[in-house]
């Protein structure tokens, strides 16, 4: 058991060697001594520290080796992953002095504390200034959405960095991010002779759009304002209504029951009442049969909406995609009448008889019965097909 423990222990050793040497090999220095560190906070141990000390050295020669070509270069874009790499070097520094000084099997591991503040910020105010020009330069010479949405990441970065030094870098990004933004208009058009009120064609696609807009999407499903510009129109045909006619369809049942009625006496061969032991007059019930008709009225009615919609690019007049979609709805109504002795009727069959007939819906009224149905199969064809827009 001993043995065993002993391999165990000893594999798992070499597991964890193993992970930090491959990390170490493909240079993900970081990944090294956020482990190492971790290990160290619980327990001291060479091997660690021994890593830790190489990871963290050459991870630093890395980032500042990068640093001066980058600067080197001149290139004013440059800035802000110099910025980037101060701040990387800062945080290293930070994990690595949780655990150090470190002293372990007779070797010191300290470092000497670097202060990367004055370049950070001499990198940050020159990656602002680089952000703000370049973004407004985007913005002023757009010719296209994404020019506007380019200037509008650029100058939000030119935000960032500068902590609001520039005066009008709010309403840079607010009249980057409208320019950027497509607007996407959404009708109904109704092909059919059945003409159906306004506020049912806005039923039709008054449906839920989370999953539709973005950032850079917005779909209007009014023209609330005269002056907007669309960039795309969704146009939801309404191709056919198919609304059946009235149907009824009556069918009978004919119930039988045998109820008392009244009583016969017994008589002797002589026409005599017989009497029992008792003397009391022996009778017989009698029975007699009565009859009812239940007749059950089926009233059904059906409608059938199949349309498609049409995704059209408005800036460029061409049609970009069409997806069809449709539903179906039943009305269905049952009711019931009794002819006869309505107490030859089982119960099941008198509550029928309780269900009185009722009108027809209209033709509109099976269409905005319908709305609830065929709502979600418009979304989706919309949803489905959102690709087109951007």
């Amino acid at each position: 058991m001993k043995k065993i423990t002993t391999i165990l222990l000893a594999a798992l050793i070499l597991t964890g060697c193993g992970s930090t040497t491959k990390k170490m090999q493909q240079g993900n220095y970081d990944a090294v001594i956020d482990k190492t560190v971790k290990k160290l906070i619980r327990n001291t141990d060479a091997g660690d520290a021994a890593e830790m000390d190489r990871a963290y050295r050459l991870a630093n020669e890395r980032d500042l080796e990068r640093i001066r070509y980058l600067v080197a270069e001149n290139n004013p874009d440059n800035y802000d992953e110099v910025f980037n790499r101060y701040n990387m070097l800062k945080e290293r520094q930070r994990k690595v002095r949780t655990v150090t000084p470190l002293e372990v099997e007779g070797k010191t591991y300290s470092y000497d504390y670097v202060d990367y503040n004055q370049e950070m910020i001499a990198a940050k105010s020159k990656a602002a200034e680089f952000f703000y020009y370049n973004g407004k330069g985007l913005l002023e010479n757009a010719l296209q959405k994404q020019d506007y949405r380019d200037a509008y990441y650029q100058l939000i970065k030119a935000s960032e960095y500068s902590g609001g030094s520039f005066s009008d870098i709010d309403a840079l990004i607010y009249a980057a991010h409208q320019k950027g933004i497509s607007r996407v208009i959404v009708e109904v058009a109704n092909q059919n002779a059945i003409q159906l009120p306004p506020q049912v064609a806005e039923d039709l696609i008054s449906f839920d759009t989370r999953g539709l807009s973005n950032e850079w999407v917005e779909y209007h499903f009014k023209h609330l304002d005269t002056s907007a510009v669309y960039d795309y129109q969704i146009l939801v045909k309404l191709l056919s209504i198919i609304v059946s006619p009235d149907g009824v369809k009556d069918s009978d049942q004919i119930f039988t029951k045998k109820i008392a009625d009244g009583f016969d006496y017994v008589l002797d061969p002589n026409g005599n009442v017989m009497k029992d032991t008792s003397g009391n007059d022996i009778k017989l019930e009698k029975f007699k049969e009565i009859n009812c008709t239940l007749i059950e009225t089926h009233q059904f009615k059906s409608v059938e909406i199949r349309g498609e919609v049409e995704i059209s690019d408005l800036n460029h007049i061409r049609l970009m995609q069409k997806a069809p979609f449709g539903a179906a709805n039943d009305f269905e109504h049952y009711s019931a009448r009794a002819i006869g002795d309505v107490g030859a009727l089982t119960e099941e069959a008198f509550q029928k008889t309780q269900q009185e007939k009722i009108p027809f819906p209209t033709d509109v009224e099976m269409v905005m019965m319908c709305t609830e149905t065929i709502k979600p199969a418009i979304r989706d064809a919309i949803y489905n097909n959102r690709q087109y827009i951007n």
